[in-house]
């Protein structure tokens, strides 16, 4: 009688788990991106979602009515996490931007391997997500893409990569200044759409904005990556009849 009271006991625990934190998804095999939503009920929009991310960018229209994005970060110290799937560097409150006049507060910034977002059809080597919240918790993600070049190493990973932790699910605090403006392109010009996030749940309602321009890392930088992320990238998503706009 004990063992069967502590067995429920211990499947309760396990379903009270997964209710709070999602069930478990990858970006390959049986918990890859084609079952997300049969995984858990909170990811049915990951496949039946109409606003879905990432996408191919083409045919964008231009909105000379958009205005470049304004940047207001602070450098900080920070918290790098190895989620297993990928590398995700926690901030600290303080660095904002605002867009079509609204402030949204940087959360954090996460890399992947190849690029989410395509452009023609063509990938780049990697992608910085920078994710934003807005008071009333709308999210506003800025995405950008990174080509490697053999000998040109972008500083703001130089001063991140040496903390990378090695070991899914732990994290590294990092002391230096971080200024998350270093992964942003000199050129203001970017697409923007309305999408998703680009993980489990895959919630809707994400106002995208996508830099023209990539920015360059070294090849060193991908190698330390990919040492410990091979890949971290979803398929791309249908556009649903979604426009996509140019401020340039």
């Amino acid at each position: 009688m004990r063992t069967t009271v502590v067995a429920i006991f211990l499947l309760a625990s396990a379903a009270f788990a997964a209710a709070q934190n999602g069930a478990n998804w990858n970006y390959e095999g049986h918990t890859g991106p084609l079952v997300w939503s049969h995984l858990d009920p909170s990811y049915a929009a990951c496949n039946h979602g109409h606003e879905q991310s990432p996408i191919d960018i083409r045919g964008a229209r231009l909105n000379k009515q958009l205005q470049p994005i304004q940047y207001h970060y602070i450098a900080g110290p920070v918290t790098i996490e190895n989620t297993g799937r990928g590398i995700v560097v926690h901030v600290n409150k303080g660095s904002y931007m605002v867009a079509g006049g609204v402030r949204f507060e940087l959360v954090e910034f996460e890399f992947h391997r190849p690029s989410e977002h395509t452009v023609k059809g063509k990938f780049t080597d990697m992608e910085v997500d920078l994710v934003h919240r807005s008071g009333d918790g709308k999210m506003a993600i800025v995405g950008v893409r990174l080509n490697q070049d053999r000998g040109n190493p972008n500083a703001a990973m130089a001063t991140l990569w040496p903390h990378l932790p090695t070991r899914p699910g732990t994290s590294t605090k990092v002391t230096d200044m971080i200024d998350a403006g270093g992964f942003i392109p000199a050129d203001p010009g970017y697409w923007t759409y309305t999408g998703s996030e680009l993980t489990p749940p895959c919630s809707e309602g994400v106002e995208w904005f996508v830099y023209e321009e990539p920015i360059d890392f070294s090849r060193e930088q991908l190698r330390q990556f990919t040492a410990l992320i091979r890949m971290n990238t979803r398929p791309e998503q249908e556009l649903h009849g979604r426009r996509i706009e140019a401020n340039e």
